[in-house]
């Protein structure tokens, strides 16, 4: 397997991510409803000079600790920062988790985070961020999901722990999956935006748990997970074409794989060659073993 694909999100899969479900929604009791997304002010905001509330899309809701003027507008800077501008982002969120080590914004920071360092392929401050993002909010399905994906797909034979690390994507795979169908809908998403978010976040961990079965020879297992990825992603990974195709070659369902190859190859990208040759060494195949039935 290719060892290029392994922090792969498309553009409108991040845009989702972190504009939707990356810990910054959710109305919080005492707040007047009010709700903050990836560093955009909601419309029914009415104070610019603080940012809205914090609390994760999650089923967790402790009181948060008091805060000063100097955090909240440290906070405020660091949600308005442009994902155009990772760096920067990651710059501030950095700079506010040194002043502000205990703050009440831990929850969103650390999920947004997560996203950011993943997109900068930083990917072992992304692993640590994020398993303090999930100790933390153990129902932030984003997070969760995205970490199970990632740690999948940078888990090997080499890795230390491989074992241990393959069950924790597991877990955090099938939390996600747990929690996504009881999360109530922040105020300032609409019901689209909110289904949206809650199918990329799934998306990511059904293709997580696919990978999961893969490495561990499960491949007939994998297939309906990166099934469950495909469909509910709106702009499907060609990763998880490849993996489709994969799990099915492995359990002699050659047309399924080669079904499964070809749409990745259709898709322009590092995938690409990959796949076409995956789609000929398939039908090769096909034309010397038997088919496993459905």
């Amino acid at each position: 397997m290719k060892s290029n694909w392994h922090i792969s999100l498309g553009a409108a899969a991040v845009a989702t991510l972190m504009l939707g479900l990356c810990g910054t929604a959710g109305a919080q009791s005492g707040q007047g409803g009010q709700s903050q997304q990836g560093g955009q002010q909601p419309a029914q905001s009415t104070d610019k000079s603080k940012p809205a509330d914090v609390t994760p899309l999650s089923l967790d809701s402790a009181a948060p600790p008091p805060v000063s003027a100097e955090e909240d507008a440290a906070y405020k800077a660091f949600q308005d920062s442009p994902t155009t501008d990772l760096p920067k982002k990651i710059e501030l969120g950095e700079a506010f988790l040194q002043k502000y080590p205990q703050s009440r914004y831990l929850p969103p920071l650390y999920s947004t985070m997560t996203i950011a360092y993943m997109q900068t392929n930083q990917i072992p401050k992304m692993l640590d961020i994020g398993d303090k993002a999930v100790a933390l909010t153990p129902t932030d399905i984003t997070t969760l999901s995205i970490l199970s994906q990632t740690i999948s797909r940078v888990t090997n034979s080499t890795t230390p722990n491989a074992s241990a690390q393959l069950q924790k994507a597991e877990n955090y795979s099938k939390k996600a999956m747990e929690v996504a169908p009881t999360l109530p809908k922040p105020p300032n998403l609409t019901d689209e935006a909110f289904t949206k978010g809650k199918d990329q976040a799934l998306a990511a961990a059904h293709s997580g748990l696919g990978l999961v079965y893969i490495k561990r020879g499960k491949n007939q297992e994998a297939i309906p997970e990166f099934e469950a990825s495909i469909k509910l992603d709106s702009n499907p990974d060609p990763v998880n074409y490849y993996l489709l195709g994969v799990a099915n070659k492995g359990t002699a369902h050659f047309d399924d794989a080669i079904t499964a190859f070809t749409k990745c190859a259709n898709i322009t990208g590092p995938m690409q060659a990959t796949c076409k040759t995956q789609v000929d060494e398939t039908k090769k195949k096909s034309a010397t073993e038997l088919s496993a039935p459905k």
